[in-house]
């Protein structure tokens, strides 16, 4: 059964289109990074699995559920921590896990929940005194209040220092390891690439590419980074380098010529220096980072056909007492 199912989802405000035509499914077990840049649809989309917005047309199935009839079900098998978050200042660590776990009708050794997010020695101090990422850390500890079938994490890692982030993706695997469905959506793209099994990419509403990182790799012609460490007269070899099948672009700093370029062309950039008298000294291939994905899908305001990867077939929340 899938965790979460998106079938022609569109949501409008008024004349805006925030999601255009969403169709996405995410398996039980997977951790699914969900990417796009600002204004791109992201936190509507988690706000209508959590019905927190309806959408204009479309269907929304969370858990085997339908999104909006069995709502109250649907929170109380999931675990949120939201981006723009807010605690209680006036309630302890403590009294936080407590009030969670009333609130999802269950039993939960609150020492043990903070311990596991790294505060259980500010356990009864209040969230006045916490910093950010102490803040950060008891949000994502009521989020586990109840061991959720589901757990969306939006910016899970904002305020959290190397350490924490560290903790953060490890807390991620472990809920996967155990069957939890993670939606993970984040800015610091390193976390994603660490932790997620797929990414889905929106843009303007519309989802843009679906797949493994490796996958999206390969749908954009496997584009690899060569970086070449040259020696002699290069300069006139560049040009030759750029006008190659399968280079995108060759860039010389120094004795160190970069080089963007299909998987397959890298021996005919090789032999290319080679035959136009440069020494090659060494070299070395980098993979497209989750980064330059991410940047090569939503670059420009149009999707072209070419461009579009389709996907393969594979408010005060009461239930956490969290205000987002």
């Amino acid at each position: 059964m899938a965790a979460i199912e998106l079938d022609g989802v569109t949501k409008r405000f008024g004349d805006v289109t925030a999601v255009r035509d969403l169709s996405l499914q995410v398996e039980e077990g997977e951790v699914y990074g969900f990417l796009g840049p600002n204004g791109a649809g992201k936190s509507t989309t988690i706000n209508m699995l959590l019905d927190f917005v309806r959408p204009s047309s479309g269907r929304v199935r969370v858990l085997g559920m339908d999104a909006q009839e069995d709502s109250v079900a649907v929170r109380r098998r999931t675990g949120v921590l939201p981006e723009g978050y807010d605690v209680y200042t006036r309630l302890t660590g403590r009294k936080h896990v407590e009030f969670a776990a009333r609130s999802k009708g269950v039993e939960v050794d609150v020492d043990s929940v903070l311990d596991r997010v790294g505060i259980a020695d500010a356990a009864d101090r209040r969230a006045d005194e916490y910093s950010k990422g102490m803040r950060q850390r008891l949000v994502l500890g009521m989020a586990l209040v109840g061991n959720p079938d589901l757990l969306i994490l939006d910016e899970p890692s904002s305020g959290l220092d190397p350490a924490g982030a560290k903790e953060m993706r490890d807390i991620v695997r472990d809920e996967a390891d155990r069957g939890t469905t993670v939606f993970f959506s984040s800015h610091v793209l390193g976390q994603v690439e660490a932790v997620c099994d797929r990414v889905g990419i929106l843009r303007g509403g519309e989802l843009v590419a679906q797949d493994s990182i490796e996958g999206l790799r390969d749908a954009r012609g496997g584009d690899t980074r060569l970086v070449v460490t040259v020696g002699g007269a290069v300069d006139g070899a560049v040009g030759t380098v750029r006008d190659l099948d399968g280079v995108d672009s060759a860039e010389l700093s120094g004795e160190t010529l970069t080089v963007s370029c299909s998987s397959d062309a890298k021996t005919r950039v090789i032999s290319a220096l080679e035959s136009a008298g440069v020494t090659v000294e060494d070299f070395k291939t980098e993979e497209a980072s989750l980064e330059d994905l991410f940047l090569s899908y939503t670059d420009g305001s149009a999707v072209s056909d070419e461009d579009r990867v389709e996907p393969r077939a594979e408010e005060t929340d009461a239930d956490t007492g969290v205000r987002t």
